[in-house]
């Protein structure tokens, strides 16, 4: 199940389950080598969430804030979740094969969890 983003704006959906409605939030889409490098770096906030496509692991160095990182398989399941402070490097997710960077504590809120199925409407 191949996904062929493009980078740019999209939504990233979060499946409710079962006891709540799905949360919608705000998507920058990085695909290309550049757009995946640059990630948040440099950043001194968050606006919703962004996904790097592919990837299954990511670093810290040279970032201002925590971030929440979630490893996504093919199927758009979360196989990890952890939050890094600046400056760390990621272990590789053998089975990851996309990445969501997120504000500290922002995917807790949105539902992100182990297991949790996602979906991302954007740029194709």
């Amino acid at each position: 199940m191949g996904r062929r983003w493009r980078d740019g704006r999209g939504e990233l959906v979060v499946r409710g389950d079962g006891e709540g409605p799905s949360v919608r939030v705000r998507l920058e889409i990085a695909t290309s080598y550049r757009a995946r490098t640059k990630g948040l770096l440099g950043r001194d906030s968050v606006d919703g969430a962004i996904l790097l496509s592919p990837a299954n692991s990511v670093h810290t160095f040279r970032m201002r804030i925590p971030i929440d990182v979630a490893y996504l398989d093919r199927h758009l399941r979360v196989v990890a979740v952890r939050t890094m402070q600046p400056g760390r490097l990621g272990m590789p997710r053998l089975r990851a094969r996309h990445v969501l960077e997120a504000g500290a504590g922002a995917m807790s809120e949105w539902g992100v969890r182990n297991g949790a199925r996602v979906e991302v409407v954007g740029p194709v």
